[in-house]
Formats: structure tokens, C-alpha cells, sequence
């Protein structure tokens, strides 16, 4: 309700009203982006108010609107006064801005921009890379598809291992590449979430398939006798759906738990693409229990994943040394060594990175840690296997024959 008939107050309302004007003075004297609307400041005006010189500057757009002519000195008390009683009955700047979700209406990726005189050299490594990663992903599929003496269930696993990496760097790289050559970093909250939303789903799904693959070497090794009876592939088609189902269900929990937050304020995500804890620390409402529950998500992928691949390999160590033969040992333990390689790397980075408290986060750490497990993982998944797998590397070798007699005889 507004006041009565516009009269000068007496000298202590003046006085407080002079007291919480300079307290919402020093709440908007701060230093925002030039993309922050509600905090641009305008023109302060000098009022008289019972006999005291008073300075009323920076009042938000979203309490009371004082364009330049408002804040001309011939104004009188009572339009004062109507705009001062207009800024204390109102929310407070902080909760106005909470409830304004449509101001935020994109992030800025800050990603790389603190180096500025090494985006070119970092844009032509990165790019090196991803093609080279590309380029290794596709061939272990294409030779995996070709060659049919590969039809069996651990390089069926491999392939979609391979294409599940591939997909994975495309959700993160070009969008990074793209930025180090912009200006521009900007990246819309729907963008955002989906970027979030397939890079999650991607990686969970990595990881339930490295657990996938470690039960395919147990039954291998353990049981070879019933393997292909085990192993079958309806079996194998069943569980590689249920793998990525499990991986995506859980990646749209997550996103639908961060991105159910307003965002108000801050639109800088500390990281070149969107991941949980950057964005999750630009939300304006309590977001402890979802940080909570998200946390011990990670927990339930990661940890667990990683928990049921120490399993299987516990029993496969005590299957291998039964075998009297050392040459039969070694076999054995060849067909194990690029998927432990893979897999203590993978686990490695996701362990640094999701499995601590989100409030110890370095954000250079953090994007360090990130460059190796989205650039240089992927790039190494194809290296291992096809350098230390002997039938890979046979398959490849027949299957560049064969296109080069194929050419010699067109």
C-alpha cells in the first residue's frame, strides 16, 4: 500500500531512507558484464530531503525505472519519495534477479580465454588430434566389420567402444575448436543442456561398457569351454542395449536435476564445455542435496563400475596362474592388457574429476584433467588396441591388402 498525502517526512525517516538508499548504492556499485542489463548503473541525482543533501544512484531496472529525466533535479519530493518507497517494498535486487530467469538466456564458455596468445597453437592441436582419433575409430570399425574372422563378442564390444568414443568426442571438440577461433564463446542454455545431457549419457554408457567388456574376458578365460554358449549373441546385443540405456537413464537424471535450478547472476562457466560442477555452481537456488545426489550417483556409476572390473579380473589373475604353461600364461594376459590400459585411464580421470566434493574444484585443474580424458583418452583407446592386439593388427594388415589388390586390378 502506498503512502498517504505527499508531505516531507521528519528528519529520522529521511535519515533512514538516506541510509538504505547508500546501502543499495554499495550493492550496485559493483563491476558486471556489459551483457548483465539489470546492472547497469544510471545517471545519480543530488536531492534536498528535510534540510539534508542525499544521493540516490544505481536504483535496478527491475524495482523502480528511473530514466534521466526521473532523476532530474527539478523533480519533487513526492515522485522521490513514490520511487524510494517502490525500491523498499519490492524484493531485494538479489531475489528479483533469482525469479528472472529469462535474463540468463545463454552461458560464456570461458574455456581457453585466459591464453590468448596460444589459441592458435592450441586450435591446431587439439584439431591434429581429433582427426587422428577420428581416423583410429574408424578404421578399428571398419576392420572389425569387414574382416569376419573378428565377428566375436569382445570385438563386437570393441566396436561399439570405438563408436561410442567417437560420438563422444564430437559432443566436446568442434564445439571447442570452434570457440578458440571465435570471439564469441557464447553457448545457449538449451545447447548447454544437451551438450551436458550426451556427454554424461556418453560416458556413463563408456563406463558400463568397460565393465561389459571385463565380464566378457572372465567368461573367456574362466569358462572358455561355454564361452560361446555364454556369450551368444542375442546375449550380447541385450546387454550392449542395456548398457546404453543404463548410461543414458542416468545422464537424464542428472541433467534434468541441474538444469531444474534458475540461473540468475553469473553466466561464466569456468570450462570449454558444459560439464556438472561449472554449471551447477551458476545456480541461483539451494543446490547442496542435488550436488549430494549427484555425487553419489557418480559414486554408483563410477566407483561400482570400477569395483565389478577389479572383480572380474581378480578371478581371471587366479584362473591365469593355474595355467601350467608360461607361454599359455602370457596369452592369457595379452588379450587383458589394452583393456586394463583403457580402463585404469578412464577410471583414473573420472575418479579426479567426480568423485571428490564439489567445492575443492580447481577450475585449471579441472579443464587440465579435462583436455586428457576427452582429446587424449579417445586418441589412446585405438593406439592400444590396435598396437598391442595381435589380430587387429593381422586384420588390418589383410584387409589393406585386399583394397590394395582390389585398386591394382581397377
Amino acid at each position: 500500500m502506498l503512502p498517504g498525502p505527499c508531505k516531507p517526512p521528519s528528519a529520522p525517516v529521511g535519515l533512514s531512507l538516506w541510509a538504505h538508499s547508500a546501502k543499495l548504492d554499495s550493492v550496485y556499485r559493483v563491476h558486471r558484464h556489459d551483457r548483465d542489463p539489470v546492472y547497469r548503473v544510471h545517471d545519480p541525482g543530488v536531492y534536498q530531503w528535510g534540510g539534508i543533501g542525499k544521493t540516490l544512484s544505481s536504483v535496478p531496472t527491475g524495482s523502480c525505472y528511473l530514466s534521466h529525466q526521473v532523476l532530474a533535479a527539478e523533480q519533487t519530493p513526492c515522485d522521490l519519495f513514490f520511487c524510494i518507497y517502490s525500491v523498499l517494498s519490492s524484493q531485494t535486487p538479489e531475489k528479483q534477479w533469482e525469479n528472472d530467469t529469462r535474463l540468463v538466456t545463454e552461458f560464456v564458455l570461458v574455456g581457453f580465454s585466459n591464453l590468448p596468445g596460444l589459441r592458435t597453437t592450441l586450435f591446431t592441436l587439439f584439431f591434429l588430434t581429433y582427426l587422428v582419433t577420428l581416423s583410429g575409430n574408424v578404421t578399428i570399425i571398419t576392420i572389425i566389420h569387414v574382416d569376419r574372422t573378428l565377428h566375436t563378442p569382445m570385438y563386437c564390444f570393441l566396436a561399439a567402444l570405438s563408436l561410442s568414443e567417437t560420438c563422444y568426442t564430437l559432443v566436446t571438440i568442434p564445439n571447442m575448436l570452434a570457440h578458440l577461433l571465435m570471439e564469441s564463446q557464447a553457448i545457449s542454455i538449451a545447447g548447454c543442456r544437451a551438450q551436458m545431457f550426451f556427454f554424461l549419457g556418453l560416458g556413463c554408457s563408456h563406463c558400463f561398457l568397460l565393465t561389459l567388456m571385463g565380464y566378457d574376458r572372465y567368461v573367456a578365460i574362466c569358462y572358455p569351454l561355454r564361452y560361446s554358449v555364454i556369450m551368444r549373441p542375442t546375449v550380447c546385443l541385450c546387454l550392449g542395449a542395456l548398457v546404453f540405456c543404463s548410461g543414458f537413464s542416468v545422464a537424464v537424471i542428472e541433467t534434468t536435476m541441474i538444469f531444474s535450478s534458475t540461473f540468475c547472476g553469473r553466466d561464466r562457466v569456468e570450462h570449454f564445455f558444459c560439464d556438472i560442477a561449472p554449471v551447477l555452481k551458476l545456480s541461483c537456488s539451494e543446490s547442496a542435496n542435488k550436488a549430494l545426489v549427484i555425487f553419489f550417483l557418480s559414486i554408483l556409476v563410477v566407483l561400482v563400475s570400477f569395483l565389478l572390473i577389479l572383480l572380474s579380473y581378480a578371478f581371471i589373475v587366479a584362473a591365469i596362474l593355474k595355467i601350467p604353461s608360461a607361454a599359455g600364461r602370457r596369452k592369457a594376459f595379452s588379450t587383458c592388457a589394452a583393456h586394463l590400459t583403457v580402463v585404469i585411464v578412464h577410471f583414473g580421470c573420472a575418479s579426479i574429476i567426480y568423485l571428490r566434493p564439489q567445492s575443492r574444484g580447481n577450475p585449471d585443474q579441472d579443464r587440465l584433467v579435462a583436455v586428457f580424458y576427452t582429446v587424449v583418452t579417445p586418441l589412446l583407446n585405438p593406439v592400444v588396441y590396435t598396437l598391442r592386439n595381435r589380430e587387429v593388427r593381422v586384420a588390418l594388415r589383410r584387409t589393406m591388402a585386399r583394397s590394395c589388390g582390389f585398386l591394382n586390378k581397377h
